[in-house]
């Protein structure tokens, strides 16, 4: 795969930007989706819902990885940075 060996940091949310972290997943990135604990990407709630997974959602969050870290507190931006420079 032609990225295979580089890390993204997907902060992105509603669909343009899961769209273009979805290229880079499927080209071989390792992509790391990072949501807001309790709320996640509004995307999971919203078009057809089956197993109670949105399937806007799930197609846009393909072969990415997933996490949730709170930025408003001082450990989740650490967690983040740590990622980012993996």
């Amino acid at each position: 795969m032609p990225l295979s060996g580089l890390r993204g940091v997907d902060l992105t949310r509603i669909l343009a930007g899961p769209f273009c972290s979805m290229m880079l997943a499927d080209m071989g990135a390792d992509v790391i989706k990072i949501e807001t604990p309790g709320e996640g990407d509004p995307v999971r709630r919203q078009g057809v819902v089956r197993y109670g997974l949105s399937l806007y959602f799930a197609g846009f969050n393909r072969n990415k990885r997933s996490l949730t870290l709170n930025l408003r507190h001082h450990e989740g931006c650490t967690v983040l940075e740590k990622l980012s420079w993996q």
